[in-house]
């Protein structure tokens, strides 16, 4: 067996190099939210708005009619923040109605619910205990079955997803503690031995770790004769000898979530527990996690109807100066920002799902759009209702409850919805991730022109291929169906939402050319320039939103479902979206990175360490990275599978 393994050293290129041959490579099938930072607005792509089949719907619709009853009579949200766990009558309970196995396959023994309603299952389940959506999310999104879906042998699926359906909870570990969004350093290796391979490594917040039956493994594999090497995904028996949880990790929300840190001590797993290639093991995290990121803001879309229906029935109870407080201005404002964002939100959730469903576009940007524009956006409304609540949306329910109130968990929502800024991809690097995919049409005809490592030949060659792809492209950038009046007349009904569409058109085409634009004048340094990819990315996803609130309005009209007050709401949506869109163009140019970049590196220098005096710190002694040197276990196995 070989030494203990050492922590890779990469430079920041080959890190890039990684996550690069990572991702998916090809565009196969057509995408909105790809041809929207093109400057191309393929209103087609989404409208009509599809629909899934009757049987689907009529199979999902019982399914979250049992799931209501189970959530309105079994859980208790305000027992699982107490105790910090979620009793395990709940989750049997949830194994008995075949909550484990919503996405899995009805052969395996699952429901075979489309994604539409297991999002909707996942935004209901959440509204009740958002612990208890994640434990779903983290074992279904991302967790065994998913990756097996796709990528699993028939042998794999047989043996482990009837498991995963009904009994066995999975989770997904790749961050280590000194890996987080970069995987290139990953430590955890998996040795070949026979026909085995030995894993030795630490893995950090395992979500679902602690109460796993089956996990997903990214672990190296050294590169020898018969092995092509890297990274790899695993299926590991949990109860292997070896896997020892050392720590249950807790939070300053989601105190119910099952998250560890999991430390794997010559673990053998057979080479049949391989999922895929070696490798492999990126490409299959990220393919999972293109429709798996979706579970994140379907709960998102319920944290804000939750948020909407507080927000109503506090302000129109509450009264100040003579009047419910929902009547004044500054408060009036804050609910309709909750109500028509609320409605938003659910329309990029139900679109990207159905879109994921019917298979037809590829949605890698629309789902990772949806998470980043769900995360931010849910913490906004979340943060809105407290400031509604006043003093009582800043003390806790269980405070609430025993000074005789109703007992509104407002703190708590806000502080179980951040962390989604941060799972499954943090803004930032959601941001950077959907923005290589938006400039990717530019790299692969220019690419060539601003990579260091080409020849003269190959730049001459790429100057040639760029010059005539932009003079078929930019010249389509200058007009286009937003600049006709008569443009999308069939969303003219009562409200007019026909000028939001042309906005949406021109808009898509200034994003465009202002993307194009800062290609040619930073170049290979466009990378770098992270500030202003992360506001062309706000602007699509904005953008996106307006398209997906419209279309679902139009198709809640032609089926006779609130058209009139969808309607509504996508108006008020839009004309709130679009003054957030102006302001994002107009930072793209006047904005203060370079000067904070120079600021920063003060501070890293000690600049302003001065500024810091007059405080104590209260944080205490301790590494900022905790040691993660592989080796047996020295602590208590506080694995607690739900037997």
């Amino acid at each position: 067996m070989s030494a203990a393994p050492t922590r890779p050293t990469v430079t920041e290129r080959e890190a890039r190099q990684v996550a690069e041959a990572a991702r998916e490579q090809h565009w196969r099938k057509p995408s909105f939210a790809k041809e929207l930072f093109l400057g191309r607005f393929r209103l087609d792509l989404v409208h009509p708005h599809p629909l899934p089949p009757d049987e689907d719907a009529q199979r999902g619709e019982e399914f979250l009619t049992k799931l209501r009853d189970f959530c309105e009579t079994k859980i208790d949200s305000a027992l699982i923040e107490r105790d910090a766990r979620i009793p395990d009558d709940v989750i049997d309970g949830l194994k008995e109605l075949g909550a484990l196995g919503m996405k899995i396959d009805t052969k395996y023994g699952g429901l075979g619910l489309t994604q539409v309603y297991y999002n909707k299952a996942l935004a209901l389940v959440g509204s009740a205990s958002p612990a208890v959506g994640a434990l779903l999310s983290a074992h279904q999104s991302i967790g065994v079955p998913q990756p097996l879906k796709i990528f699993g042998t028939q042998e794999q699926k047989d043996t482990f997803l009837p498991r995963c359906a009904r009994t066995d909870i999975s989770a997904f570990l790749l961050t280590e503690p000194d890996v987080g969004s970069d995987p290139a350093r990953l430590a955890t290796t998996a040795v070949p031995d026979g026909d085995d391979y030995v894993l030795d490594g630490v893995k950090l917040w395992t979500t679902n770790g602690v109460v796993a039956d089956l996990l997903v493994v990214m672990a190296r594999v050294p590169k020898s004769e018969g092995h092509a090497g890297g990274i790899t995904a695993f299926v590991v028996e949990a109860a292997a000898e070896g896997v020892t949880v050392e720590h249950r990790n807790a939070f300053m929300g989601l105190r119910g979530l099952e998250n560890g840190v999991t430390r794997f001590h010559r673990v053998r797993v057979p080479a049949a527990h391989r999922i895929g290639p070696e490798g492999a093991g990126l490409k299959i995290a990220l393919t999972t996690l293109n429709t798996g990121r979706l579970s994140l803001p379907a709960m998102c879309v319920g944290a804000g109807k939750w948020c909407l229906k507080i927000a109503r029935e506090w302000s129109a109870a509450r009264e100040q100066w003579g009047k419910p407080v929902a009547l004044h201005e500054a408060v009036g404002s804050k609910i309709a920002f909750i109500a028509a964002t609320t409605f938003a939100l659910e329309a990029v959730v139900d679109l990207s799902s159905q879109m994921a469903d019917e298979d037809r576009n590829d949605i890698r940007i629309e789902a990772a759009l949806a998470k980043l524009y769900g995360s931010e956006m849910a913490c906004l409304m979340a943060d809105e209702l407290v400031q509604i609540r006043g003093g009582r949306g800043f003390e806790t329910a269980e405070s609430l409850r025993a000074r005789g109130e109703r007992a509104v968990p407002a703190e708590q929502m806000l502080r179980d919805l951040r962390i989604n800024r941060i799972f499954e991809g943090s803004t930032e690097i959601m941001h950077l991730l959907i923005a290589r995919e938006a400039v990717d049409a530019h790299l692969s005809v220019a690419g060539d022109l601003i990579d260091p490592d080409k020849s003269l030949q190959d730049k001459a060659r790429a100057g040639a291929q760029a010059g005539a792809f932009y003079a078929k492209w930019l010249p389509k950038l200058v007009a286009g169906p937003g600049q006709l009046p008569s443009s999308y007349g069939e969303f003219r009904h009562g409200v007019d939402l026909s000028p939001h569409l042309r906005y949406v058109e021109r808009a898509s085409r200034k994003l465009a050319r202002s993307t194009f634009y800062a290609m040619s004048r930073w170049q290979g340094r466009m990378e770098t320039k992270q500030g202003f990819l992360g506001r062309i990315v706000d602007i699509g996803a904005e953008l996106f939103a307006m398209s997906a609130a419209c279309v679902r309005a139009e198709l809640l009209r032609a089926r006779g479902e609130h058209g009139r007050e969808a309607y509504q709401l996508a108006d008020a949506f839009c004309r709130q979206s679009r003054i957030r869109v102006e302001e994002l163009f107009g930072r793209l140019w006047t904005n203060t990175d370079d000067l904070d970049r120079k600021v920063v590196g003060n501070v890293l220098a000690g600049t302003y360490a001065w500024l810091e005096d007059g405080v104590v710190d209260p944080s205490g002694d301790g590494p900022w990275i905790a040691d993660a040197t592989p080796g047996p276990s020295l602590k208590e196995n506080v694995h607690r599978p739900i037997r």
